[in-house]
């Protein structure tokens, strides 16, 4: 069954895209083409380009706006190729950056044009973030090059920013114990943020992790605690739980004695008050992150430390961890890395003594007496001769 090549756009207009055979190379030559306002139209448009040559067809660009690109076709493509949690997160990236190329086609995206973006993002953007809206739009150009819409990717030829490593920012021990000494824990929401605070700095869990964590995923007599999902949130009535971040992230951790006497306190007042199997949750729904990283900015100006994100929380149990001692393997198991790799280049640097610490180790590790004749009688070399006369010399003199 031969199905028509030319359809119709949500917008009322038509488009097409045309396989046309391949070039001298072998590559596979697709065209696409849209914005008729009727059907007659993109078909005449869709018989001329079959009856072109494969060299004139391989030198004549789509003229095909950026902006009706992204709306029509990598949106909805990209769409179907993350989760929605990702999607929507990215989608504000694409719809506030994408608009400086918007007047121009597709096919004329050059290099320079992709430089001076980049240069103009640079300017009030952290590198990193500069980094994501680049592969966003690395990712959108590799499509249109897939579809016949550009020949190349000038984001791959410019190239992104140069990587830098984030810096680590983190709460001591002693400076948590600053902030959580002054929550007051006889008021009920005070008594939440309490607990939220104190369950993301002694378990290292992602901010996602632990706004999805279920009174039914703590055992409170073994004191572990299962983490297999992570939390959606939206607003107040579309929120939902998600996979994980990776296979990595499904995990058991034990819960220490002191946190699971606090958490269970904080069960039975929680559960007289409302009825909500979310553990981190004072009006029976999962709390959002905003909720949280007000309270961190709050307590930490009233505790004359500085301010953290929420995922510096995280980065603090690591800290913690490392300055008891404890070793890297555990702490990758722990917080769900993918790789050790990971966890020694986030958290290596925390290690400052380690060196000394394994030399101080090591000092008289190997007990030995030694030789009083020389066992070895191979063969010597002029090095090891000169070296046997000098001492016969010494010994003389």
């Amino acid at each position: 069954m031969i199905t028509d090549p030319i359809k119709k756009a949500k917008n009322g207009t038509y488009y097409f895209r045309a396989n046309l055979g391949y070039d001298s190379s072998g590559k596979k030559i697709q065209k696409y083409r849209s914005g008729f306002k009727t059907k007659k139209e993109a078909r005449a448009e869709y018989s001329k380009l079959l009856l072109m040559k494969p060299e004139e067809l391989t030198h004549s660009k789509d003229k095909m706006s950026f902006k009706q690109y992204v709306e029509e076709l990598f949106l909805p493509w990209y769409k179907t190729k993350v989760k929605m949690q990702t999607y929507e997160n990215r989608l504000n990236i694409i719809l506030k950056h994408f608009p400086y190329f918007y007047k121009l086609a597709v096919c004329e995206i050059e290099p320079i044009h992709v430089q001076k973006w980049q240069l103009s993002l640079s300017k009030n953007l952290k590198p990193s973030y500069v980094r994501a809206i680049q592969g966003l739009f690395s990712i959108a150009m590799d499509r249109a090059v897939v579809l016949g819409i550009a020949t190349s990717n000038p984001s791959k030829i410019i190239g992104n920013v140069k990587k830098q490593k984030p810096q680590i920012d983190f709460w001591t021990k002693e400076e948590f114990e600053k902030v959580i000494s002054l929550i007051y824990k006889e008021d009920f929401y005070q008594h939440f943020l309490f607990i939220s605070l104190w369950f993301l700095f002694m378990t290292g869990m992602r901010i996602g992790e632990a706004t999805a964590i279920q009174w039914d995923d703590l055992d409170f007599e073994t004191g572990v605690l299962s983490i297999d999902k992570t939390l959606y949130y939206k607003n107040q009535s579309d929120y939902r739980f998600t996979e994980p971040k990776t296979k990595a992230s499904v995990r058991h951790i034990v819960i220490d004695p002191t946190t699971l006497n606090l958490l269970q306190e904080w069960k039975e007042v929680q559960q007289k008050l409302i009825k909500t199997n979310f553990v981190m949750s004072y009006n029976g729904i999962p709390t959002q992150k905003h909720t949280i990283a007000y309270a961190i900015g709050r307590y930490a100006k009233m505790a004359g430390v500085h301010r953290i994100r929420i995922h510096g929380l995280r980065h603090s149990h690591a800290s913690l961890l490392i300055s008891m001692g404890e070793n890297p393997l555990i702490i990758k198991e722990r917080l769900g890395h993918k790789d050790i790799e990971t966890t020694l280049g986030t958290y290596g640097h925390l290690y400052p003594n380690s060196n000394f610490d394994v030399a101080h180790k090591l000092n008289g590790v190997i007990a030995f007496k030694p030789a009083q004749q020389n066992y070895d009688d191979s063969p010597k070399n002029q090095f090891t001769v000169n070296y046997l006369r000098r001492r016969e010399y010494e010994k003389v003199q």
